[in-house]
């Protein structure tokens, strides 16, 4: 039997480590495994909200620009573009004379009116930003006088209240290309201040999953930890993998690059695991805000050269007769910004992994996803949320279907726009619960 821990700064580097592993693992078996899946209905309000919907784009190429950030003016009632550039958003009512800002790494922020945006196919076009000289002139000379300071700073950079997050989440299980599994919910996360070690809790307001477990070859993936998985990302708050004093010397920084956010400047900071540290790390970028040290986005894999100790760290059980192993791990975070202070506003997941069959010719590849959206949020007085009302840390989200057969089950909340594929796999779902009801 494995067991995940809390995490604590006390624990050793080495068990940090492992524990945000775990939380994002997958366990596989030959037994599908059944438990309740909270549901909690809220009263669909279409009229309180305008839902808009369209594409972020590069002004120049047309080419769709991916988990872009959108806000509402002065508030924080937010989503991001999905991984083809489009997004959807509920606007209520009283705020349509407001404007709407996106922004993204590299481009000019733009606003725009909310009033002059229609129902359905928008095409908000950003223009990419250059970088000038003078702004080469400041490139920092030491990454690692550059890394310690943005881990000194980080009480001064990030809030340090406690806030109440409204979110969306999704998880994504495919068998090549083909949708095995697709959980959805909309959660609360109680978030504690960025200078408090307590571990964020999470709360399901409302939730639905299909699976096709024949598309699993005889094997019934789950992913552990759900909504956790995504904010265990959050590396500001979790610093334990890259940004700890404790394991900063088993990592190489370079400054790769300067680049531009609107007027924000950024450091690009890239980062590796050192040769002789044999256990698999990351790699990846920070981007840095070159005023005040915070970083606003990252992006990072895990190496995952050594086969077998990737293995051990991602699977926590499988069957006889089968070789699992991950092939590629990447994650992103980005962080929203409010009043001089930022915050967690979107995590990214994405996994492959192979299984070699002892007797088979072809072996099965599988596909993972996680990702999760802060549509809005307030600083909070209030308690954490009660034991009994808090989704459990290691949740396999379960079987619930009837969320697909209603299009208005998410209400007022917001959702991270689906892919074109997605939509597919939603419409099958779809038409075998008509089947059923027929």
């Amino acid at each position: 039997m494995l067991y995940t821990m809390k995490a604590n700064p006390f624990f050793s580097a080495q068990i940090n480590r492992v524990f945000t592993l775990l939380i994002i693992a997958l366990f596989i078996s030959g037994n599908i495994l059944g438990s309740t899946f909270l549901k909690k209905q809220d009263q669909n309000d279409t009229l309180s909200y305008k839902l808009v919907k369209g594409t972020i784009m590069d002004s120049d190429n047309g080419s769709p620009l991916i988990f872009a950030n959108l806000t509402v003016e002065d508030t924080n009632i937010a989503t991001v573009s999905n991984s083809e550039g489009d997004f959807s958003l509920k606007i209520p009512k009283e705020m349509l004379n407001k404007k709407l800002t996106v922004s993204y790494i590299g481009y000019k922020s733009k606003m725009v009116d909310i009033k002059d945006l229609k129902g359905d196919k928008n095409k908000i076009k950003l223009e990419l930003l250059t970088v000038s000289l003078d702004a080469i002139n400041v490139f920092p000379k030491d990454p690692y006088l550059l890394i310690q300071a943005v881990i000194q700073r980080r009480n001064e950079n990030y809030i340090q209240e406690e806030s109440l997050m409204t979110a969306f989440y999704r998880e994504t299980i495919k068998n090549r290309r083909q949708y095995a599994s697709l959980s959805e919910a909309v959660v609360e996360v109680y978030k504690h201040s960025y200078g408090n070690d307590r571990q964020d809790v999470i709360r399901l307001m409302k939730g639905r999953k299909s699976a096709d477990y024949s598309k699993l070859d005889t094997l019934v993936f789950k992913l552990q930890g759900g909504p956790y998985s995504t904010i265990m990302l959050d590396i500001m708050k979790n610093p334990y993998m890259i940004l700890d004093y404790d394991v900063l010397e088993d990592y190489t920084f370079s400054i790769a690059n300067i680049t531009r956010e609107d007027n924000r400047l950024l450091y690009v900071l890239e980062f590796a695991q050192r040769e002789w540290v044999q256990e698999p790390l990351f790699y990846g970028k920070l981007y840095i805000d070159a005023e005040s040290l915070a970083i606003v986005n990252a992006t990072y894999n895990i190496n995952t050269e050594d086969q077998a100790a990737v293995a051990r760290m991602f699977i926590k059980r499988k069957p006889a007769g089968a070789q699992v192993y991950p092939t590629e791990a990447s994650y992103m975070v980005s962080y929203r910004e409010k009043d001089g202070k930022w915050i967690y506003g979107y995590s990214r997941g994405e996994l492959t992994f192979k299984v070699k069959w002892n007797k088979r010719l072809f072996n099965s590849v599988y596909h993972t996803g996680i990702e999760m959206a802060v549509t809005d949020w307030k600083a909070t007085n209030e308690k954490p949320f009660k034991s009994s009302d808090r989704m459990k840390m290691n949740i396999v989200m379960t079987d619930a279907q009837l969320g697909f057969a209603d299009d208005n089950f998410w209400g007022k909340y917001n959702v991270i726009e689906p892919e074109k594929s997605i939509e597919t796999a939603i419409k099958k779902i779809q038409k075998n619960l008509d089947k059923l009801e027929h």
